[in-house]
């Protein structure tokens, strides 16, 4: 190594802590304001009042959910070539989940499974596979939330919402966002399809009858992410209608793609705090059930520990 190269690697490990604190900052900045905005006590007082029972199924849906999300991942590397044990993809997904759980930026745990399957198929094809499975994941949430807005604004007496302008701008602030988040990933997704992204799409989601297993996958695990949230809700007092459900709660689980934080945190809390008064429960209602929410997410990745300590280390 050349002394320059040691010293751009000496500098570049300077900053890791730096960029770490930059990526933690955002959560912990916005959960602080929420604390005053949000009423945190009256959160906190109802996360400690939750209901056992609630939370306990919350965290059944989750754990189904990373079951469903470890098939879909299972059945998509098959039909590109790379043929992983659904038991091993199960445990995969798991450490994976774990590590997204514990650094920042949600990613670093779906890249480390793409590098830990490419024995098999090579590191191009793994890295496709895991690419769209979550891919497929982002499309069918946000296929329901157009699916519901549309027919929420068409369904006579739909949404119920108690708002005032202040809300009405806090929602359409929040609305933008996502959109801006949809126009992000189109964008990526136009600069991927040139590398043949498109084509391994097609093949993985649509070409040969994928589809016909692909669609109920991705209703059954967008059923259970709006059923795990919703029941942390119920947990903590607030019972949402079903445009609520439809409507608000993607809108609340697409705040989580923000990369500029951890599992979520802080981004999260903030649309939940901001999108509960839209169907007049209140902004602390909003915070317990994101926090709620959080915990037992984290909770239900715990079993990647496990993956961990009994696996030994692939071959390079």
């Amino acid at each position: 190594m050349t002394t320059s190269a040691f010293k751009l690697e000496k500098r570049e490990r300077g900053r890791a802590p730096l960029k770490l604190l930059l990526r933690l900052l955002p959560p912990v900045v916005i959960i602080g304001l929420l604390w005053n905005l949000a009423d945190g006590p009256a959160a906190l007082a109802l996360l400690a009042e939750a209901d056992w029972l609630y939370l306990l199924l919350a965290f059944v849906a989750v754990n189904l959910q990373t079951i469903a999300s470890a098939w879909r991942w299972h059945r998509v590397a098959a039909r590109l070539g790379q043929d992983i044990p659904l038991g091993h993809a199960v445990a995969e997904y798991y450490l994976s989940q774990l590590v997204n759980q514990s650094l920042p930026g949600g990613v670093l745990g779906d890249a480390a499974r793409a590098v830990r399957a490419r024995h098999q198929a090579g590191l191009g094809i793994a890295a496709k596979a895991v690419i769209i499975e979550r891919l497929a994941g982002q499309i069918a949430m946000f296929s329901l939330l157009a699916i519901a807005v549309v027919w929420a604004l068409l369904n006579p007496g739909g949404l119920e919402l108690s708002v005032g302008t202040h809300e009405l701008w806090v929602g359409a602030l929040v609305l933008l966002g996502v959109v801006a988040l949809c126009l992000l990933a189109v964008h990526l997704a136009r600069r991927h399809w040139r590398h043949h992204l498109g084509r391994s799409i097609v093949t993985a989601l649509l070409a040969k009858g994928a589809w016909v297993e692909q669609v109920p996958l991705a209703v059954v695990i967008v059923a259970l992410n709006l059923s795990s949230f919703t029941l942390c809700a119920l947990a903590t007092g607030t019972t949402l209608s079903a445009e609520g459900i439809l409507v608000l709660v993607p809108l609340i689980l697409c705040a989580m793609l923000i990369p500029t934080t951890v599992a979520g945190w802080g981004f999260r809390e903030g649309a939940a705090a901001a999108l509960f008064p839209l169907a007049g429960a209140t902004a602390a209602a909003g915070f317990a059930a994101s926090l709620a929410f959080g915990l037992v997410i984290l909770a239900a990745s715990l079993p990647g520990l496990f993956v961990l300590l009994r696996q030994r280390p692939n071959p390079v």
